[in-house]
């Protein structure tokens, strides 16, 4: 059984994210550069002998950002301008900074001033992405990006190591899409808690180190026998699934995740490579090309509501809840779509509106309790 201490060393690896780094930084003696959510090409950095190191916020009190940021702006980039002011970033080498919303576009120069020491790396994605001009645009952001990287560094990032890093890459995704399939099947060992904190464990760590942990528990929960729970099963879908309090509810009253869509979580890794792709950055590339369903990528045809439906039936869930970020506007912008059409498919549905810094979760507790007392 001792994939169960591997459990806990990363929940514990997740919930201390700065000990977590400084550990990795003094473990495997690389530098540590900055990614920003989303979809911030990793494999450049880890290139580069460094790790990426994710910057998804956290709970903290807001003193200093509000010089820079709005109140109505999402609690992940207040949190993260505030710790910059703060100085806590200024291990980092580097901070990458894709602007996918209009409070990213401005995050990237309130982060120069927020964080003077540290050198900022702005990249944008086409609307258009999956045009052939679109591939190609995002092939050459890529390639500005490693080069901007390379100034900072003082070094050279050979495509080779970039396809190293990119089979560093493919072997995680592979493996985070066998846990998130075997880990549904074991609720009662894998709770809500634990999920999110085993994905998210990942974003402070070498991923080659990761990996092999998380393939280490899957081994372990394929060796379990089924657990027969009797607790209500759903699809969450948003930006991230905390605050971890939040969770700790979901845990109390027997709910399960047996499927995500979210930023720190599925969309992360559920686009397979094209195996006809032979150049490295084109496979970068069109992997954000194929993405389907996320909201932070220009898609006319708004195909969430049905792979959500799709999703909830695949993995026999109960219903649906929505984990939506106070402020995320592109999250809110796409909720009355998908919400017409998982009604329309007869697929319970909870609308919860979260927070990084809520210190009051009664609200929440009452709604999910409710939740599952009708879907009894």
């Amino acid at each position: 059984m001792s994939y169960l201490n591997t459990i806990e060393q990363l929940c514990d690896a997740a919930l201390h994210p700065g000990k977590t780094i400084l550990a990795t930084r003094e473990e495997t003696g690389k530098d540590l550069v900055g990614c920003f959510p989303i979809h911030t090409p990793e494999e450049i950095v880890y290139a580069a002998g460094c790790v990426p190191v994710g910057m998804w916020g956290g709970r903290t009190e807001i003193q200093l950002a509000d010089k820079y940021l709005q109140s109505f702006c999402c609690s992940i980039m207040r949190t993260n301008v505030e710790l910059a002011m703060r100085g806590t970033y200024d291990m980092l080498k580097a901070v990458i900074i894709p602007t996918f919303c209009d409070t990213m576009k401005c995050i990237v120069d309130n982060m120069k001033l927020a964080m003077p020491k540290v050198p900022t790396i702005a990249m944008a994605y086409p609307q258009h992405r999956t045009l052939s001009a679109g591939v190609e645009y995002t092939v050459s952001e890529i390639k500005r990006v490693r080069h901007q990287l390379e100034l900072i560094l003082g070094k050279i990032i050979t495509e080779r190591q970039i396809e190293e890093a990119f089979a560093v890459y493919e072997e995680y995704r592979q493996a985070m899409r066998r846990f998130t399939e075997i880990s549904a099947e074991h609720p009662d060992i894998i709770t809500a808690r634990k999920r999110h904190l085993l994905i998210k464990a990942g974003q402070f760590m070498d991923k080659a180190i990761y990996t092999r942990m998380i393939k280490e528990i899957s081994r372990g929960l394929e060796d379990e026998l089924p657990s027969g729970f009797q607790g209500t099963r759903v699809v969450v879908t948003g930006l991230l699934s905390e605050p971890i309090e939040m969770l700790d509810i979901f845990d109390e009253n027997h709910v399960a995740i047996g499927a995500d869509d979210l930023s720190l979580g599925s969309r992360l890794w559920r686009t397979s490579t094209r195996r006809d792709v032979n150049d490295v950055f084109q496979k970068m590339a069109c992997r954000i090309a194929d993405q389907e369903g996320d909201t932070f990528l220009y898609e006319p045809e708004k195909k969430k509501g049905q792979m959500l439906v799709d999703m909830a039936e695949e993995c026999r869930a109960d219903g649906i809840i929505v984990l939506m970020m106070k402020f995320c506007d592109p999250e809110e912008y796409d909720y009355p779509i998908y919400k017409e059409e998982v009604e329309a498919a007869s697929v319970p549905m909870l609308y919860l509106e979260i927070d990084q810094q809520l210190t009051s979760f009664e609200q929440i507790r009452t709604r999910v309790q409710s939740f599952t007392e009708m879907l009894l």
